[in-house]
């Protein structure tokens, strides 16, 4: 589900958003509809070791980042401005009204330099003239962070985060050290700044999320705190006027073993000292979180799939569900539905009438492209890799605030490559195994979806209760099994004896097919297990049915 991003107003003509693509080919970058020309101007780049590209803010600035060094240039001419030789840097992020560009590279202990080189360097942004450097041995969370107006700065510092007023980092002004901090960030927004930060807890304690006002940093003057167990990392969004934020916990692993992509809980602040735990109604990871343009809903996608969207007010209770599709908010209506499969990256532009979706690598390696949709659910472009060639990004083009004026909002598709994408495109066929190929296949694409389960009468069941639930969805997914393995030529084998260990020349690649056939090793004895009539827990039988997309990646792999 996607809002219609609008702006605020705007006497000129509106220009057109670019998009800058980044792959194995190098960087391009070509005109936003309706021309989708490449920009003749721009001096495109190659190389395939270009590591990250990035827009400023205000879409002043484009920089990216190959073997070489950093390249900055004017959006205005797309001339460069700057080229900053320095090979190793792999990371880059701009100041919030685009004056300064900061890099991270790898950092090294020499004997001059017991404690690590400088690694973290501020540059100017229109002259690429160096500002400041700092040693910041880790890459995570390296980023300096700037409020709105650039006039508060600050830098993670082990445990500490240090502040600078004014851009003059030869001293900070304020250390936040009273508890260990392991991320920060400052919220949108002038004067008073308001600083979220995570504070990992020690074993079988509490982390917490503590929202400060600059400069007060004490515990105790903290403006909202919330406790939260399990998080080995979190990510934090801010809503435009950075006096609401949501705090998503995360872990590495589910213990419980219910999923591949860890666990995450999501948690809300705001500065007059209200926190809540957002209440998903489906169960698995969160996939999105964004906060609407009005600042006063959000959405989150999350769920095994097929996932759910469900949009919240700021008092984090549910107002609307939906699945991914296209809705005038403001009058609850539908606009479109599209078909977009295997969608890894889902972008809008900032004329509010476009988005991009693009499949990439490394999430997915087959069927790289991107396509431009309109809002009406037409496709407009599409752009197809070949298989030799990855695409890694797509970004579009950074405006400021209130540089598109808001329009009136269409049902009507506007004309496009294809006018209904879902009904003229190609059914789907579920993916077989090397192994069943050629034969006469009678389950069906979503058969090991189960249907959305209705909420219990019982709010606080008992334990006999669950168990009993327990019992009856293990029976319910062994039967499901049973069924659809007993359809495939009448055999119950795992299709996992058919594949043979093909390795390649590339040793990561290599690291993953062994990962691969491990987890398909395990299938295959719990298989038997079930075959034997053993009773199975229920990841044991969520694990099952992850076979055909493992499948699906050894061969990958193996290609």
């Amino acid at each position: 589900m996607s809002t219609i991003p609008h702006g605020n107003g705007g006497k000129m003509a509106s220009p057109i958003p670019c998009v800058a693509v980044r792959g194995s080919t190098g960087i391009n970058l070509a005109q936003g509809p309706p021309s989708y020309e490449p920009v003749k101007t721009f001096p495109k780049d190659d190389s395939r070791t270009c590591k990250a590209m990035l827009f400023s803010p205000d879409g002043r600035y484009f920089a990216w980042v190959n073997a070489v060094g950093v390249k900055i240039v004017l959006c205005e001419t797309w001339k460069a401005v700057a080229e900053i030789a320095r090979p190793k840097i792999c990371a880059i992020q701009f100041s919030t009204r685009s004056t300064y560009l900061a890099t991270w590279e790898p950092s090294f202990v020499t004997q001059t330099n017991p404690q690590g080189t400088q690694n973290l360097h501020i540059w100017k942004s229109e002259n690429g003239e160096l500002v400041h450097s700092f040693v910041q041995k880790k890459q995570i969370n390296w980023e300096p962070q700037w409020s709105s107006d650039e006039k508060l700065c600050g830098l993670l510092n082990g445990v500490n985060v240090l502040l600078y007023e004014d851009n003059n980092f030869d001293r900070y002004v304020h250390k936040i050290s009273v508890a260990k901090v392991a991320k920060f960030s400052i919220a949108p927004g002038n004067a008073p700044y308001h600083i979220l930060c995570y504070m990992p807890g020690k074993p079988g304690q509490p982390s917490f999320g503590r929202l400060f006002q600059y400069p007060k940093f004490e515990i105790g003057e903290a403006l909202a705190s919330k406790s939260f167990f399990q998080a080995d990392k979190v990510d934090i969004y801010w809503h435009q006027r950075g006096t609401n934020a949501l705090l998503m916990a995360s872990t590495e692993v589910d213990k419980s073993g219910a999923s591949y992509y860890g666990k995450q809980t999501l948690h809300y602040l705001s500065t007059k000292g209200d926190t809540a735990m957002v209440t998903l109604s489906k169960e698995g990871p969160i996939h999105a979180v964004e906060w609407s343009p009005k600042n006063t809903e959000f959405c989150v996608i999350y769920g095994f799939m097929p996932a759910k969207a469900t949009l919240f007010n700021v008092k984090c209770e549910a107002i609307f569900e939906g699945s991914i599709e296209l809705w005038d908010i403001a009058n609850r209506k539908l606009i479109a539905k599209i078909d977009a499969p295997d969608t890894t990256l889902l972008q809008w532009s900032p004329d509010g009438e476009h988005f991009v979706t693009a499949t990439t690598a490394p999430r997915l390696r087959i069927g790289n492209g991107f396509k431009i949709w309109h809002y009406t659910g037409s496709l407009v472009y599409q752009r197809p890799w070949n298989n030799q060639e990855e695409l890694w990004e797509v970004i579009w083009q950074n405006f400021p605030l209130n540089t598109f004026s808001p329009k009136p909002i269409s049902y009507k598709a506007v004309e496009g490559i294809i006018s209904n994408p879902s009904q003229s495109q190609a059914p789907k066929e579920a993916y077989r195994p090397p192994c069943a190929r050629g034969q006469n296949i009678t389950f069906r694409l979503h058969d090991d979806i189960e249907p959305p389960s209705k909420p219990s009468v019982e709010s606080n069941p008992s334990k006999a209760a669950l168990k009993m639930k327990k019992n009856r969805e293990a029976k319910k997914a062994k039967k499901e099994l049973e069924s659809n393995n007993s359809t495939v030529n009448g055999q119950v084998t795992s299709a996992t004896t058919s594949i043979k260990m093909e390795l390649t020349d590339d040793p990561e690649k290599n690291k993953k097919i062994k990962k691969v056939k491990s987890k398909l090793d395990q299938i295959s004895k719990l298989k038997e297990q079930l075959k034997l009539g053993k009773q199975l827990e229920i990841n044991q039988l969520d694990k099952i049915k992850k076979e055909d997309e493992l499948l699906k990646e050894l061969e990958e792999l193996t290609l």
